[in-house]
C-alpha cells in the first residue's frame, strides 16, 4: 500500500506502508507437529482469538495452505 509522507512545511513524498509480518512458530496438538509461519499482527490477534488450528483449517479450505 502507497501513500504520502508530508512534512511541516507540507511538502509531499512517496513512501510505502508495509505488514507488520512477524515469523512464529506454533505448535498443533491435533496433528502433534511445529508449524512456523510468516503471520501479521492482525493475523496473530485472529489466531489468538479462534486457534491455530481452526485458522489453518479454515486457509485449507480456501486453499491458501497445503496439507
Amino acid at each position: 500500500m502507497g501513500g504520502n509522507s508530508v512534512s511541516h512545511s507540507n511538502h509531499k513524498t512517496k513512501r510505502k506502508f508495509n505488514p507488520n509480518l512477524q515469523t512464529k512458530t506454533f505448535f498443533i496438538s491435533e496433528e502433534n507437529r511445529e508449524i512456523t509461519i510468516k503471520v501479521s499482527a492482525a493475523g496473530l490477534k485472529t489466531i489468538n482469538k479462534k486457534g491455530i488450528y481452526a485458522c489453518i483449517r479454515e486457509a485449507r479450505e480456501k486453499g491458501f495452505l497445503k496439507k
